[in-house]
């Protein structure tokens, strides 16, 4: 009866539950149950009956005929039976839980299965004659991931981990190797007028097998549904399962407008650049053409409103009307396609850019649900805890990431930045190490190995990464990391060289994450002895970051920029008001607040306010992401302070919290 029950079960369940979208990974729980429940009912079935006075143990139940003494013995037998079918019905349940769940089978690891259904999409190769048509491979290769992405049965690595590898790299096996792989994808794109050509090829990296390729050869008006049609024949390839809703997202076309798509693909070539402040802007302006077009096109307001609101949290731009685009795109998003995992993605972003991080966790954990292997949203999630100041859950989080991600640099360094917030710098460079034998020459990796050793105060390991780099006018973090060591050094004038060069190099833009140049550089001359050009900076960078804040708004930066600038000017008042301004504006950032009470406290040293200074310091070298004893001793912008015996005292104290840090002692 259970058995024929069960069957039954499992039928309706697998024909059914795709039919409402439940997920393949709730599908397969369900059926685990009911297979689980097997043994049980074989179990249950032996040992009971039913008779018409109720359900009774079977040895309950005289034989027409027995005496007592004969019952005696049958019940002992039949006891001994029950024993014995108990122990091969508990051997042969755990044979099969061993064999499903356990390290060691070669012919049910689950590790094994889901290895085979693993993929790796590489950058698309660009063989159009005009190479300004890079964007539609990269773009096209940007949708094959996201469609086999939702297939609930593979593992796909996210295009953060892929980006960084050659289009047809001759390393496979190597590269299936980091990125915890068995099945790679290359393909090539060419873009002739209105005609395109797309090939693909599904390689299994071990063996260097091709499973499967395909060419495409399309007209623009006729390009929208290809990326479907290839991730639904590669799942094929792979034996993949899909279930109704997975198959039908696949076949769906996100616009019928050729020039809608063809905007929406040059915003997500622009958006994927790393480290772009113009390359946003751009990528913005593309989706905003985009829905021009298509008012329908439900990716490109999602993109576009991701966009929006990464422009508005980096202070590139912090108006009023930034942020409505990125509310504005989020919920038309969610108007157009509830369901969808990108909507929900799009919400969760913007709320998270906003501060409003209850509603963002619920957001993201949506579009988990509806694609469970969606690293971005996890990613998400995990600095959302950041930046509520949860770091060990933040820190656990991002492992989870690196499990699904392997080769995910944004992460590998998200994840080291964490621990080095937390004072366990041994532990971040072990993760920076990785994202090094990853891409051995990723810059922002290597300056933020060199910023560890910094905060140790091993200035020499530090240099010797950092020196060999040129300035990196494009990565404000990275400037400031470059400059930073100069100034340990007692380098002026080099730092403030860099400075002028980053504000001199071509595309600079002045931002909220770039006004701190303005008081780096006038602090720089003022150290180097040139106290007429450092006052001419001052007064010039306070009128420029004004009119700033005024024209983009501020979210803290531009404020703890201009409390550094007032200080310099000899203005004390204005420097605490501004730099209380900045910490008040980072709301309820933790991360960011942190960050501006440093601001705060160098205008209010530098102004010569020793009391509240040192007052905040006491804080700060014991809060995460705060102040480590070597920035004390080596920073100039404590020199003001370093006669005062408190601050002596400070840094002792500093280099016994982070003793405790580095130990996993010492809890805030």
């Amino acid at each position: 009866m259970y058995a024929v029950a069960g069957w039954l079960l499992v039928q309706v369940i697998t024909q059914v539950f795709p039919i409402y979208e439940i997920s393949a990974h709730v599908q397969r729980i369900f059926v685990g149950v009911i297979v689980a429940g097997f043994p049980v009912a074989l179990v249950l079935a032996w040992l009971f009956d039913l008779t018409p006075t109720g359900i009774v143990r079977t040895e309950a139940l005289p034989a027409d005929g027995e005496t007592s003494a004969t019952q005696q013995d049958r019940r002992s037998t039949d006891r001994k039976l029950n024993y014995l079918l108990g122990l091969l019905l508990v051997l042969g349940l755990g044979y099969f839980l061993i064999g499903r769940f356990g390290a060691g089978s070669p012919t049910l690891d689950a590790a094994s299965l889901a290895l085979d259904k693993s993929i790796a999409v590489l950058p698309f190769e660009n063989l159009s004659d005009e190479k300004s048509n890079g964007y539609f491979a990269v773009g096209i290769q940007d949708e094959v991931l996201t469609r086999l992405a939702k297939i609930g049965t593979l593992k796909v690595v996210s295009r953060t981990s892929t980006e960084q590898f050659a289009s047809h790299p001759g390393n496979l096996p190597d590269i299936a190797g980091k990125l915890g792989v068995a099945n790679i994808v290359e393909g090539t794109v060419q873009k002739a007028g209105d005609a395109v050509h797309i090939n693909v090829q599904l390689i299994r990296a071990k063996t260097d097998e091709h499973l499967w390729a395909e060419t495409y050869d399309r007209k623009l008006d006729n390009i929208f549904g290809v990326e479907g049609e290839v991730a639904g024949a590669i799942a094929d390839a792979l034996k993949a399962q899909l279930s109704g809703a997975e198959r039908e997202q696949l076949q769906s076309k996100p616009t019928q407008n050729a020039e809608a798509y063809d905007f929406y693909l040059r915003g997500l070539s622009e958006y994927r650049r790393v480290f772009g402040q113009k390359a946003l802007v751009a990528a913005s302006a593309y989706f905003a053409e985009a829905v021009k077009r298509d008012p329908n096109f439900m990716l490109a307001w999602a993109y576009g409103s991701a966009v929006d609101g990464l422009i508005y949290f980096q202070a590139i731009d912090h108006s009023a009307a930034r942020l409505t685009a990125a509310r504005s795109g989020a919920e038309r998003a969610m108007q157009l396609a509830p369901e969808s995992p990108e909507a929900w993605l799009a919400r969760g972003l913007f709320l998270y850019r906003t501060l409003e991080f209850d509603g963002a966790r619920t957001a993201l954990a949506e579009a988990l649900q509806r694609q469970p292997n969606n690293s971005e949203a996890l990613s998400a999630l995990g600095y959302v805890e950041r930046r509520e100041g949860h770091y060990e859950q933040a820190i656990e989080r991002l492992k989870q990431v690196l499990e699904l991600d392997p080769a995910n640099l944004r992460d590998l360094a998200g994840l080291a930045e964490t621990l080095y917030a937390v004072g366990r710098f041994a532990e971040a460079q072990l993760w920076i190490d990785k994202a090094l034998s990853v891409r051995p020459d990723d810059v922002s990796a290597t300056v933020y190995k060199a910023l560890i050793y910094m905060s140790e105060g091993n200035l020499e390991a530090a240099g010797q990464l950092l020196d060999p780099i040129p300035l990196q006018f494009a990565d404000p973090f990275a400037l400031g990391t470059q400059v930073q060591l100069r100034d340990y050094r007692r380098d002026f004038i080099g730092a403030a060289s860099a400075i002028q060069a980053a504000r001199a190099a071509p595309g600079f833009m002045l931002t909220g994450l770039t006004s701190v140049y303005y008081s780096q550089l006038a602090w720089n001359q003022r150290w180097a002895g040139d106290e007429p050009a450092a006052l001419a900076t001052f007064r010039e960078g306070r009128e420029k970051l004004r009119d700033l804040r005024t024209r983009l708004g501020d979210n803290g930066y531009i404020a703890s920029s201009l409390a550094v600038i007032e200080a310099g000017l000899g203005d004390a008042k204005a420097a605490d008001r501004e730099g209380m301004l900045g910490v008040e504006l980072a709301g309820k950032d933790q991360f960011n607040r942190v960050s501006q009470r440093i601001l705060h406290t160098q205008a209010l040293a530098l102004s010569g306010q020793r009391d509240q200074a040192i007052s905040i310091l006491r804080e700060l070298v014991a809060s995460p992401n705060g102040l480590s004893a070597p920035d004390l001793r080596l920073s100039p912008f404590w020199d003001t302070l370093r006669d005062d015996p408190r601050f002596v005292m400070l840094i002792s104290q500093a280099e016994a919290i982070d003793k405790a840090k580095a130990l996993g002692q010492y809890k805030p």
